[in-house]
């Protein structure tokens, strides 16, 4: 909408047209038309573009209410969509902050996990060797008791039979040396073994007379016998039970690692899940900062633009009255007794007379028309108007003539401005089909988002009762390992005084 002369700011209809066609069509007679004069045709003239400047007013006030409309409403279409994207881009910004920590998170709990696997499997190839050195020593240690008990047998049955001499004394030596034997055992069997060595080489009548002594020894052989099958029993016992405390320590130390792998590959599939909605996230925010941007130079050049077209609309207003006021002052001008009385007296008996066009011209070029033509020229100049301009060439000249150019040129402008308004609907119609296409897809990624943090609140909770458990579960196990390490501990501090007692027996 551009400053233009007041012909040129309506929309050409039908109506409008086929006025102007009757008026040329009027004028075109007026050489014919005894009873009216040329000045009341001026008058008439002036008459319908007064009426046409205030209709045209009207209509333009009309169009640019609606496209005022149009600006307010767009305006508060996109300050909405603008206030929704940087909603929206908080979202997400919080979004891919809460990825980051989460991924932050589950980082370090991969890397403790990975640390509690790697202590679990040193603890148990720890585990492994020291059941593997303590089976040796056990294996080592009853085989000594095996055959203390062995030996004990044998020399008892020498001894009962009579025939223990100094080649077969080895096996008792063996058991006066055992770490079990008693000092007072000890002695007995020494001064046996001693008493022993002296009689090797006597006679059989002291044989005989030594062996009353033989009972005691047996005795106490028997007696040593019972120890060693004892000790011999209590480590094959407690030889059971490290066995069993260690397959329990075995299958704990294999269950912990089972689960700790297990744990850290679902964080590690978490992890993965999270840094692929922070990907998303931000594809996502870059995407929304882009959209509210480009609404938002939208929305600066339609304030611009509408303030620039309201404007022009009031400095066309303006005007349009002032031109409005100078024809309503010309018709009262050219309506008064001074002009119209002198044309209704003499004009139509010039018409009757046969007086020419020129005759009419020289009559009604009166001081009066000269006046009126003056003021229009002085009007048009003051308020920059093209059409009082015409206007006052009108009533200064020939105003058949004048009238046929005016209807040409207004049949020009109309068509300029029907093509003017045909572009500004255009525009104005594919403004409006984007405007609807991308309150459409603004709708669709809200509510595609909406679902997506449903989702996401829902999986959060599952995993926050999942981590509950998972703790819980690893709390029982760090007391069954340490209970379990207690107990072997204390295992371990009695096998070692056991096999420090055997091997010293």
């Amino acid at each position: 909408l551009k400053n233009k002369p007041l012909a040129c700011e309506r929309r050409i209809t039908v109506n409008s047209f086929s006025a102007d066609m009757r008026c040329a069509s009027v004028f075109g007679v007026v050489a014919s038309a005894s009873a009216v004069t040329p000045v009341q045709k001026v008058v008439q003239l002036m008459n319908g573009m007064l009426e046409k400047g205030k209709s045209e007013k009207h209509e333009e006030q009309v169009q640019f209410a609606a496209y005022k409309q149009f600006c307010d409403d767009t305006s508060v279409e996109k300050t909405r969509a603008i206030q929704e994207a940087n909603e929206e881009i908080e979202s997400l910004e919080a979004v891919i902050a809460k990825a980051e920590a989460d991924i932050s998170k589950l980082t370090k709990e991969i890397a403790q996990l990975d640390e509690d696997i790697s202590v679990y499997e040193g603890d148990l190839k720890a585990a492994t060797k020291v059941r593997k050195m303590e089976h040796q020593d056990y294996t080592e240690t009853h085989k000594d008791y095996t055959e203390s008990v062995d030996s004990v047998d044998s020399a008892i049955a020498l001894i009962k039979r009579k025939m223990y001499n100094k080649k077969q004394g080895g096996a008792l030596v063996q058991i006066v040396q055992s770490p079990l034997v008693s000092m007072s055992d000890k002695k007995v069997l020494e001064a046996f073994l001693a008493t022993s060595d002296v009689g090797l080489d006597v006679t059989a009548p002291e044989a005989a007379a030594y062996e009353d002594h033989t009972s005691g020894i047996i005795e106490i052989l028997e007696k040593l016998k019972d120890k060693f099958e004892d000790k011999r029993t209590e480590l094959e016992k407690e030889e059971s039970n490290s066995k069993h405390a260690f397959e329990m320590l075995q299958q704990d130390l294999t269950n912990s690692i089972s689960t700790a792998k297990e744990d850290r590959s679902d964080k590690a599939q978490q992890k993965a899940k999270t840094a692929q909605r922070e990907a998303d996230a931000k594809g996502d925010l870059q995407d929304t900062i882009t959209s509210r941007d480009d609404d938002q130079a939208y929305l600066n050049d339609l304030v611009a633009t509408c303030k620039s077209k309201s404007d022009d609309f009031e400095a066309r207003q303006t005007l349009r009255a002032q031109e409005i006021e100078a024809i309503e002052k010309a018709i009262e001008i050219i309506s008064s007794a001074s002009v119209s009385g002198a044309a209704d007296k003499h004009l139509p008996s010039l018409v009757q007379g046969g007086a020419s066009l020129a005759q009419l011209r020289s009559v009604t070029k009166n001081s009066n028309q000269i006046r009126v033509a003056a003021y229009l020229h002085e009007q048009g100049s003051k308020l920059n108007s093209r059409v009082l301009s015409a206007l006052a060439l009108r009533v200064s000249e020939d105003p058949f003539k004048q009238v046929k150019k005016m209807i040409k040129d207004l049949i020009v402008r109309l068509l300029e401005e029907a093509n003017e308004e045909a572009e500004q609907k255009g525009w104005c119609d594919t403004e409006l089909s984007t405007n609807e296409q991308t309150r459409k897809e603004k709708t669709e990624a809200v509510e595609s988002l909406h679902s997506e943090i449903d989702e996401l609140e829902a999986s959060i909770a599952k995993l926050s009762k999942e981590i509950s458990e998972l703790s819980h579960q690893v709390k029982e196990l760090d007391e069954a390992v340490a209970k379990a390490t207690s107990i072997r501990n204390a295992e371990k501090e009695k096998n070692t005084e056991t096999i420090k007692d055997a091997k010293e027996a």
